[in-house]
């Protein structure tokens, strides 16, 4: 088994993971795109013990659509001054509900665009703008998931916003196509201006050179150089792989991820211990709002 390269800086945080509960209260939507084998808020616990990572985001998974019940539940059962919420609304949204969802532990609102499968442009502004207006009061971010050439075909919008936006996994980066590949330089500039966030995770749904991922790095080192300040790190965990053939009835297999050797990897991005604190503790305790000194 992997063991961890570096010592984790107190409050590190895991930015991205997802609960599956093996429980009839959580329904699947029908209009899933897959479906995840269970995973329960107590494995999750046991993997962030292991990773040394006291705090943990639960984002929000498609395939309960907008309702949020099972990733609540398990903030609830973690504990607010430890986990924190990304949830997915629609427009029945009222500012009542909202409040609720502060109040159980949401900080964000994620738009899925991979999974609504929206590729156009005009449309994903208009609903990004929409839903920056829902936000911007309550001190909430928006977390994006989309291919790289969308995302950077929206730069002007995410400029303009007045919420934090959260780009997932690379901003979707194809780690083949290295640094010059097109719109890469327009998610730097996002991140160099302090508009963008980007989630340094899930490798192997951006690169074909697993474990080691070598052909990622010069990737990661480029976002992270852009501004250290706009870094999260996050697992992904338990790993959902929607690729095979949706039935309702046929279990997606998780991808196979060795937990330490993906988190070793920020080690030889980032060899600056400071740097590796910034991301993995101080820019998650701002944006999710963990208490301070706990």
């Amino acid at each position: 088994m992997t063991t961890l390269a570096f010592e984790m800086p107190p409050h590190a945080c895991d930015c991205h993971t997802h609960v599956f509960p093996d429980s009839p209260n959580y329904a699947y939507s029908s209009a899933r795109k897959y479906t995840p084998p269970f995973a329960s808020v107590a494995q999750l616990r046991t993997t962030l013990k292991g990773l040394h990572l006291p705090r943990v985001v639960i984002v929000q998974p498609s395939v309960y659509g907008s309702d949020n019940a099972a990733t609540l539940d398990a903030v609830d059962e973690i504990g607010q001054q430890h986990a924190r919420a990304v949830v997915v609304i629609d427009d029945r949204a009222t500012d009542a509900y909202l409040e609720a969802l502060h109040e159980a532990g949401a900080r964000g609102v994620r738009l899925n665009l991979e999974m609504l499968a929206e590729h156009d442009p005009a449309r994903c502004k208009t609903l990004i703008r929409h839903t920056a207006r829902k936000l911007s009061a309550r001190g909430w971010h928006i977390q994006l998931y989309s291919q790289l050439g969308l995302i950077a075909s929206l730069a002007d919008v995410l400029g303009e916003l007045d919420v934090p936006v959260v780009l997932d996994h690379f901003a979707r980066t194809n780690a083949a196509d290295g640094v010059r590949q097109p719109g890469f330089d327009v998610i730097l500039e996002l991140v160099r201006a302090g508009h963008a966030y980007v989630k340094l995770s899930a490798p192997y749904l951006c690169s074909n050179d697993a474990p080691r991922y070598d052909d990622l790095a010069d990737i990661a080192q480029a976002l992270i150089e852009a501004n250290p300040a706009r870094m999260l790190w996050a697992s992904n965990w338990p790993h959902p792989n929607p690729v095979h053939a949706f039935t309702a009835d046929r279990v997606s297999p998780p991808e196979q991820v060795d937990g330490a050797g993906v988190l070793n990897l920020l080690a030889k991005w980032a060899p600056d211990t400071a740097v590796r604190r910034r991301i993995l503790a101080d820019n998650p305790a701002s944006l999710y709002g963990f208490p301070t000194g706990e």
